[in-house]
């Protein structure tokens, strides 16, 4: 071999240099460089990795795909971007995508489930979390008097729709639930045992553990009402349409017996599915004043009304609201909709900062942004939107509990049903057809807001690894440019080219994330060293 040229060196995941020689952050043979190859060699092709196409350039293609590295099937664009002067509209510049590394741009999907995309589902758990905590202390345009609003979190829970396998803990002693340890009880025990028409027995004494397969599942499959429970989680929504409107129907009748002027509720709220497939939400609800002369305007609600107050309207509003759905072949009565038995379903507990209560602002906007990234992956069904070649692959009326659900969408859906033709849009998720995570248009901020400042926060960065706080002041200027910049761009593709780019990318923002880990940890370990009061969890 010549001298000249480097050894072959042992592949690493840390991307860097040792003394002037470049090293290769990922494994494998395709993240080697070669070591052959010298100037005026044959042309690359796609299929080489991203190292040896970009050569000594391998950090500006770093730097190429940053804002998509750790994504798991980025968008891929080709085409031309225009630079316009927005006075006059002439064309100031054009830059072609061809002239960048791999001749593309890369942009992450943004897919916010946990399970398809672990980078883009965190972004988004994020975001999801300072939107929510913003709506109870200020900042990020809400203004900082929300910290004295009444505010309670409930969680609405389905009705029964057949008895199924469950744990049931009556009192916690584990610090973690998601560990959970504690000793559960016996699943149905019951004095007498009775048989279902179906010959099943009507009961179980097991004490499930956590990662019992059953949980979930119907101590009879065909007893099991499985139409009524995916209309249900198809109804769901309206379903709690209506319920926000019978609570502020009730707080405003009280404020109005005790001559105090109106209110209004704001909401965030998760929807997340049991193991059984049912869907029920957890809300954020914020009492709120109401300006006549600024309907926009979030102010504090008038002194005579209280959390209590709050606490009873969702009571109020969990028991009383129901209606019923429009006729059906299979129901021509229509099938009820209503929320699970208040006494067993329902949960409401008051909100408070800080302090020795049990719920807290950090606990809440954790606990929502957690569940903004879930979907139907803890019933043990995964997939994408089902049609006519896929359905036979998930859907059996005879079948396990969830073929059952997904039939049962792709029947009452049928397009000669009105009103039910979104069952089978939605079968992939049991008729569910809503947003996994809502607010208020008054609540707090957007996920719109969060984004456009984490682009301008992204161009004010410094290059190097510096940390420059003088770097932030050039906001101003941003917000101030004077061009405009016009993509046209086609869709190229989905994912990367190889392998070995998605594990180069992959490697470096895991580092950048591990990284930014490291530090939150340390800031919070300074703070609850410096502060009285420690931080909850």
């Amino acid at each position: 071999m010549n001298p000249e040229l480097p050894t072959p060196s042992t592949p690493v995941l840390v991307p860097g240099k040792i003394g002037h020689q470049l090293t290769l952050p990922g494994t494998g043979a395709n993240t080697e460089p070669d070591i052959t190859r010298r100037p005026g060699d044959a042309a690359l092709f796609a299929h080489d990795s991203a190292l040896t196409r970009a050569g000594d350039g391998y950090y500006a293609w770093l730097d190429h795909v940053w804002s998509a590295a750790g994504c798991t099937a980025p968008i891929r664009l080709h085409g031309q971007m225009h630079t316009v002067d927005p006075r006059t509209g002439v064309i100031l510049a054009t830059l072609l995508t061809s002239a960048m590394p791999d001749g593309v741009i890369y942009k992450a999907c943004g897919n916010r489930r946990a399970t398809v995309c672990p980078s883009c589902a965190e972004t988004y758990r994020r975001d999801a979390y300072q939107l929510v905590r913003s709506g109870l202390t200020g900042g990020k345009g809400v203004p900082e008097t929300v910290t004295t609003h009444p505010a309670v979190f409930a969680t609405f829970t389905a009705p029964s729709f057949g008895p199924v396998h469950t744990r049931h803990v009556c009192t916690h002693t584990c610090t973690d639930k998601t560990r959970c340890t504690c000793r559960p009880e016996p699943c149905h025990a019951r004095r007498t045992i009775d048989t279902c028409p179906h010959g099943i027995r009507q009961a179980c004494f097991a004490r499930h553990e956590p990662t019992d397969q059953r949980i979930g599942q119907p101590l009879c499959l065909d007893c099991y009402d499985h139409d009524h429970h995916v209309v249900w989680n198809n109804q769901a929504g309206e379903l709690w349409r209506r319920t926000k409107q019978t609570m502020e129907r009730h707080l405003n009748q009280i404020a109005r017996r005790r001559g105090l002027p109106r209110i209004r509720i704001a909401h965030g709220k998760a929807a997340e599915y049991q193991r059984r497939g049912a869907v029920h939400f957890h809300v954020l609800l914020r009492l709120d004043g109401l300006d006549p002369d600024d309907p926009t305007a979030v102010i504090p609600p008038p002194d005579g009304l209280t959390a209590d107050d709050l606490q009873d309207a969702v009571q109020h509003a969990a028991t009383v609201t129901q209606f019923t759905t429009d006729g059906h072949a299979e129901r021509p009565e229509g099938w009820p909709i209503a929320w699970g038995d208040p006494d067993k379903g329902l949960d409401v507990r008051p909100l408070r900062l800080r302090g020795d209560n049990l719920v807290t602002d950090v606990m809440v906007a954790a606990y929502l942004a957690k569940y903004a990234t879930k979907g139907t992956e803890i019933t043990g069904h995964a997939s994408r939107r089902l049609d006519q070649a896929s359905i036979e692959q998930y859907a059996n009326r005879t079948g396990t509990h969830t073929e059952r659900l997904i039939a049962a969408c792709w029947d009452l859906g049928h397009p000669d049903y009105a009103g039910f033709d979104g069952l089978r849009r939605w079968a992939h998720m049991f008729g569910f057809g809503g947003h996994f995570f809502t607010k208020a248009r008054r609540y707090s901020t957007t996920f719109a807001a969060l984004r456009a400042a984490r682009l301008h926060y992204r161009r004010a960065q410094d290059a190097s690894n510096e940390y420059n706080p003088d770097a932030f002041d050039r906001q101003d200027e941003l917000d101030d440019e004077t061009t405009l910049v016009i993509g046209d761009l086609t869709y190229a593709g989905t994912g990367w080219k190889t392998t070995g780019d998605a594990l180069l990318a992959n490697t470096a923002a895991a580092q950048a994330r591990e990284y930014t880990r490291a530090g939150h940890e340390e800031l919070a370990y300074q703070q609850a060293c410096s502060s009285s009061t420690p931080l909850a969890a």
